[in-house]
C-alpha cells in the first residue's frame, strides 16, 4: 500500500479490539505486574531525585509511582518511565529490540483523567495497541537502526506511547496519524548512553514525548499525517537502507505481539543480551566452579551490540558487561540488584572479569528480531585447568512476576494486593484502587 502506510496503521490503532483476545489480555496483566515491580523498586533511585530537582515539582494530579505527591502529567510520564527502566530490570521485546512497557504504561497513566477514568480493561487494551505499534515499527525499521547506535526504546517509544493514548482516548484515524507524526519527530536516543543514568532517562523522555504528541494532536495542532511514507519518512530516515515498510501492518494482531513472540520478563537486573551469560555462570556455580583462569563468550554477529562495557567501573556500567556478569554469577551464585548499583565494582569480580574475552561466530546468522538467531556459548577454564562449556539458546525469562514483585517491594504489606488486583481488575473502580495503591510513598 504505497504512500498509505501511516493512514492504514492509524486505522488499525483506532479499530483494534485486543480486549476480545483473552490470551493477549492475560499477558498484559502479567506485564503490568512486572513493570510495577520495576518502577516501585526504581522509584527510590538517586537519579530520580536529580531529574525531579531539575524539572521541578509542577503541580498536577497525575500519579507518580511510589510517591504521595502527584505531578503535572508530563513530569509524571518522565519520572515513571525513568523509574521503570532505571534498574534495567524491565521487560524486553524481540521485535522492538527494546523495552516497550516502561514507555507505554507511564504515558497512559499520565493521560488518565482522574474525573473520568476508563475501565481497567480499556487501559490494558490501549497498552496492547501501543506495544503492537512499537513491535511492528521495530520489525519494519530493520536491524541497522539499532546497530548504527540508536536506542529503540527511545526512538520507537514516542510512537508507541502516542498510539496507546490515541486508542484509549478514542482518536479518529486522522488525529492518530498526526499524533504518530508528532511522536516520530521527537524520536531520539543513542546507545552511547548505556551504562549511565541517561539510559533510563530515554524511557522517561519517550513516555513524555508520546504524551506531548497525543495531547497536541488531540488539541488540533497540525502536523504531517504521513510520517511512515515517502523518502523523508521515519522509516527511511532511521532505517539506513534496511527498512522494510511492508512489515508495518504485516500480521497485525494475528496473533498479538505480546503473545508471539511475546515479552521477555527479566530474571536479572542487567542488560538482556547478557542474561544467557548469567544462566551459564549460575550453572557453572551449581557444578562447584567458583573461579576461572580464562573464559570466552561467543555471540552471533551483532549479539553483543548492547553490551558496550568490558571493564566496568561502577555497578551501573556493569549492567552492560557480560564479563562482569559471568564473574558475579560464578562467584556469588546469584545476579542481584546490589551487583548493579552506583558503587564501584567489587575488586574480586573485576579481577575475574578481565580474564574473559568475547568472540563472534561469523558462520552464524546475524542477530535479528527472530528469537532463533540469539545464542551464547561460554567456554571456561577453571583454576585447575579443567575446561567447561555451556550453550544457551534464546533468552531466558520469567513466566510470571509475582515473586519478582514481592522481592522488589521488600514484601510490603501495603503493596501486597497489587498483583491480585492487576489480575482481576476490569472496571474503572478497580483501576482507581490500583492507582491509590501505587501512590503510597516508598522509602529509599
Amino acid at each position: 500500500m504505497p504512500n498509505r502506510r501511516t493512514a492504514a496503521l492509524a486505522e488499525a490503532i483506532a479499530a483494534s479490539r485486543p480486549d476480545k483476545d483473552p490470551a493477549a489480555m492475560r499477558a498484559a496483566r502479567i506485564a503490568l505486574v512486572d513493570f510495577l515491580a520495576c518502577a516501585l523498586a526504581g522509584s527510590t533511585d538517586p537519579s530520580l531525585a536529580i531529574v525531579r530537582g531539575v524539572f521541578g515539582n509542577a503541580p498536577g494530579r497525575a500519579l507518580v509511582i511510589g510517591s504521595a505527591q502527584p505531578a503535572d502529567p508530563f513530569l509524571a510520564a518522565l519520572l515513571n518511565g525513568h523509574a521503570g527502566h532505571v534498574l534495567d530490570y524491565d521487560d524486553v521485546h524481540a521485535s522492538v529490540r527494546g523495552h516497550p512497557t516502561t514507555v507505554i504504561v507511564p504515558a497512559l497513566l499520565a493521560a488518565l483523567d482522574s474525573d473520568a477514568l476508563p475501565t481497567a480493561d480499556a487501559f490494558l487494551a490501549a497498552y496492547l495497541v501501543g506495544l503492537e505499534t512499537m513491535a511492528h515499527l521495530g520489525r519494519a525499521i530493520g536491524p541497522a537502526h539499532y546497530e548504527r547506535g540508536f536506542h529503540a526504546t527511545a526512538t520507537l517509544g514516542p510512537l508507541g506511547a502516542a498510539a496507546a493514548i490515541a486508542h484509549m482516548r478514542g482518536f479518529s484515524a486522522r488525529t492518530t496519524a498526526i499524533a504518530l507524526g508528532l511522536g516520530a519527530t521527537q524520536a531520539a536516543g543513542l546507545r552511547l548512553q548505556f551504562g549511565s543514568d541517561a539510559k533510563p532517562l530515554h524511557a522517561g523522555l519517550a513516555a513524555r514525548n508520546g504524551l506531548v504528541a497525543a495531547r497536541l494532536a488531540e488539541a488540533g495542532l497540525s502536523g504531517a499525517d504521513d510520517c511512515l511514507d515517502g523518502e523523508n519518512g521515519f522509516l527511511q530516515a532511521y532505517g539506513f537502507g534496511e527498512a522494510a515498510p511492508e512489515r508495518v501492518l504485516e500480521g497485525w494482531a494475528a496473533p498479538w505481539q505480546i503473545v508471539r513472540p511475546g515479552l521477555t520478563l527479566k530474571a536479572f537486573p542487567c542488560c538482556t543480551a547478557a542474561h544467557p551469560v548469567a544462566v551459564a555462570g549460575l550453572a557453572f556455580h551449581r557444578e562447584g566452579i567458583r573461579d576461572l583462569a580464562r573464559a570466552t563468550i561467543t555471540f552471533p554477529p551483532g549479539g553483543d551490540a548492547a553490551l558496550v562495557v568490558r571493564t566496568p567501573r561502577t555497578g551501573i556500567e556493569a549492567r552492560f558487561s557480560p564479563e562482569y556478569i559471568l564473574a558475579a554469577a560464578l562467584v556469588d551464585g546469584a545476579v542481584r540488584i546490589d551487583h548493579f548499583d552506583e558503587r564501584p565494582v567489587r575488586p574480586d569480580l573485576a579481577a575475574l572479569a578481565v580474564r574473559v574475552e568475547r568472540r563472534h561466530d561469523q558462520a552464524a546468522r546475524r542477530l535479528s528480531s527472530d528469537p532463533s538467531t540469539r545464542f551464547v556459548v561460554v567456554e571456561l577454564t577453571d583454576g585447575q585447568g579443567r575446561t567447561h562449556e555451556r550453550r544457551i539458546d534464546g533468552l531466558p525469562g520469567l513466566a510470571v512476576a509475582d515473586d519478582k514483585f514481592r522481592d522488589a517491594t521488600a514484601g510490603s504489606e501495603a503493596l501486597r494486593p497489587v498483583p491480585d488486583l492487576v489480575r482481576t481488575m476490569h472496571d474503572a473502580m478497580d483501576l482507581a484502587r490500583l492507582l491509590a495503591c501505587l501512590a503510597q510513598p516508598r522509602q529509599p
